[in-house]
């Protein structure tokens, strides 16, 4: 068995490692679930993020600009930072709410102190309760903060008695962990009962981290067939009625659980209305299905998509929609806009709603929270308290102390920078300088509302520039000659439509669809041999991304492979798709990258030679499938960049 990349042979002393016993191998010891996981691919393709100038509009993470958090000393931004954008595209005005801040771009110091003494220990705030061991269901008042944002202000007048409960995790991929651990028995092939099997149903294209967890466990994925409007609830072949309806028992469970994200979905970018929304609970109830709802893109609802569409494509615009209006306000207007949680209708109580700040503070703080009726809450305190415990002390204090921290603003004071500031600074001297300080007063309700709805604001106008380029983008346009001599005053113009869309409504991704069927080497044979293979769909979408990672192009995106639901869906579909993320890079690189994936799709759709395709592939294929490339690159296209796929 082959020790993983990231240990290291050591001599352990005086002794030649190599009169050294190898470890015994131990593998035989495995639990089931352990031999079904897969190492990650993502080592292999580290290279690409080696290439000078490349412009990363895969990878689904938010853009450090957008975090709150300034420098290593703590220093956090004010949340009146981003502009919003309106709540409802009618509106003229260019804000939803003023700043009460004279510079927004202005920011203090948060502080957690060792000791405090507040008696209510729902607001005592300090190392000395932080950093023991603490209550799985999270540190007691970041917990009280989650739970009256959840349940007073994200999910007012829940329509089931006594409202929802929440639990603190280590963000929302432990949260579907310990949803598996909650409702599924693992099952393996060969041991188990095929009657026995679990099952999943969740949309043709998800997030590829939910089947890497689900896999191992080995959990039956059945994917739903959606439509521009998300997953279709009732009324065609493959809607999530006619699977449960017409499920046969004796290829596995009918399944009791759904994954889905209905609010900027990954990879899409749908928004699910609350009609959907309604059909599709309809049917869970019908047949006892789970909701689990992952919904870390909630707050990126973009109303201005339909009416920038309509003006970038020159169409007429579009009818206007009445504005939802909920039955319990949130208390803030920007809210109160956004189609609304499963939560909203959950009259049974069957929905669980996953969480998490990687959004809208840091992916690397791994925290997030569960929003389920009280009774699964409990048990899911109890697989923490035997697995994960609770997240970081230090992280938990640190986010009570931004969206909580101190009643007022402390003055500034001069305080001790830290050697280790100093030096991350370049300062030479070891000697501790002195700063004036502002110690930050917590944002508070009210200032972490109006940070994600600036939040809001930056990504909205990051996806209208993107989706602009790519509308310029869309056809290739040439000029040719009249074959006729009498019509040779004249020029022909010819337009090949290279790619199709529809701006996300919501989310950090624009999922397109190229026409690889219109590229002219489209079902050509790869040689002049008579059993030469011809090159098709999936070829061509590999050669179009590695040709993207080369000059001039050098930008890195996702192929739609990586997310589809099972192999078949990855065969048929995966390979039609790419997906663009606008959140990662600066707004500078944003526009630059997507115009550089347009200019080489432009270029790919010029090359006329198979060997051209041959040569762009190869690479990725490794020299021992030479000669099997058609066969093996469904799989390495699910590889390539499944890291991307955040």
């Amino acid at each position: 068995m082959d020790s993983p990349s990231y240990y290291h042979e050591s001599d352990g002393g005086s002794e030649s490692s190599s009169e050294k016993p190898l470890p015994l191998d131990l593998s035989h010891h495995f639990s089931e679930v352990t031999k079904h996981r897969v190492p990650s691919k993502m080592k292999k393709y580290y290279r690409f993020f080696q290439i000078p100038g490349i412009g990363n509009l895969a990878g689904g993470l938010p853009n450090v600009r957008f975090f709150p958090f300034d420098t290593l000393e703590a220093q956090t931004a004010k949340p009146e930072r981003w502009t919003p954008t309106p709540n409802y595209p009618e509106d003229d005005d260019l804000t939803t709410s003023s700043s009460s801040s004279s510079d927004p771009q202005a920011a203090a110091h948060i502080m957690v102190p060792k000791t405090s003494d507040e008696s209510d220990f729902l607001k005592r705030i300090d190392l000395a309760s932080a950093l023991q061991y603490g209550q799985a269901q999270g540190y007691p008042p970041l917990l009280a903060w989650v739970r009256q944002f959840t349940r007073d202000h994200l999910h007012p007048g829940v329509p089931y008695r006594g409202g929802p409960e929440v639990t603190l995790t280590n963000g929302a991929t432990d949260g579907f962990s310990k949803t598996l651990d909650l409702f599924v028995n693992s099952w393996t092939e060969g041991i188990n009962d095929i009657r026995d099997q679990p099952g999943l149903v969740c949309e043709t294209f998800v997030y590829p981290s939910i089947l890497s967890q689900s896999s191992p466990r080995g959990v039956q994925v059945a994917p739903i067939t959606a439509d521009e409007f998300g997953m279709v609830a009732t009324g065609k072949e493959g809607s999530l009625e006619d699977v449960l309806a017409n499920w046969d028992d004796s290829k596995g469970k009918r399944p009791h659980l759904m994954y889905t994200v209905t609010l900027g979905h990954n990879p899409t970018g749908l928004v699910l209305s609350v009609e959907r929304k309604k059909q599709i609970y309809a049917v869970c109830s019908k047949y006892d299905v789970i909701i689990v709802e992952d919904e870390p893109y909630w707050y990126l609802q973009f109303p201005s998509a339909a009416v920038e569409e309509a003006k970038s494509r020159r169409l007429p615009p579009p009818a206007p929609t009445s504005s939802y209006e909920p039955p319990v306000s949130s208390g803030y207007a920007f809210l109160d806009s956004l189609t609304p949680s499963f939560i909203s209708i959950d009259t049974d109580g069957r929905v669980v709603r996953l969480d998490t700040f990687s959004k809208t503070v840091a992916p690397g703080c791994r925290l997030g929270w569960i929003t389920a009726q009280p009774e699964l809450i409990e048990r899911y305190v109890r697989i923490s308290e035997s697995s994960t415990q609770q997240p970081s002390g230090f992280v938990q204090a640190m986010i009570a102390e931004l969206v909580m921290g101190p009643d007022k603003p402390l003055a500034p004071t001069a305080a001790p920078r830290s050697t280790l500031t100093s030096l991350l600074r370049g300062s030479s001297s070891s000697t501790v300088d002195q700063q004036t300080t502002t110690l930050s007063s917590g944002w508070k309700m009210d200032g972490w509302v109006r940070w994600l709805e600036g939040l809001r604001g930056m990504y909205e106008c990051r996806m209208n520039r993107m989706c602009r380029i790519l509308d310029a983008g869309s056809e290739l346009v040439k000029q040719s000659t009249p074959t006729n001599p009498r019509d040779s005053e004249w020029g022909v113009i010819t337009k090949t439509r290279l790619l199709d869309y529809s701006w996300p409504r919501g989310g950090m991704f624009v999922w397109i669809q190229v026409h690889f069927e219109s590229h002219p080497l489209w079902q050509r044979p790869f040689s002049s041999a008579a059993s030469a293979k011809p090159i098709d769909g999936m070829a061509l979408s590999m050669a179009l991304l590695m040709l993207l990672t080369h000059k001039p192009h050098l930008v890195l995106v996702s192929v739609g492979s990586m997310f589809s639901a099972n192999e078949a869906i990855a065969k048929a579909d995966g390979w039609r798709y790419y997906r663009l993320c606008f959140a990662a890079e600066s707004e500078d690189e944003v526009d630059a990258g997507t115009q550089r994936f347009v200019d080489g799709l432009h270029a790919f759709w010029r090359i006329k030679n198979p060997d051209v395709i041959k040569k762009l592939i190869e690479p990725v294929l490794g020299d021992e499938q030479k000669g099997e490339e058609l066969a093996v690159l469904s799989e390495k296209m699910g590889q390539l960049g499944a890291w991307m796929g955040c």
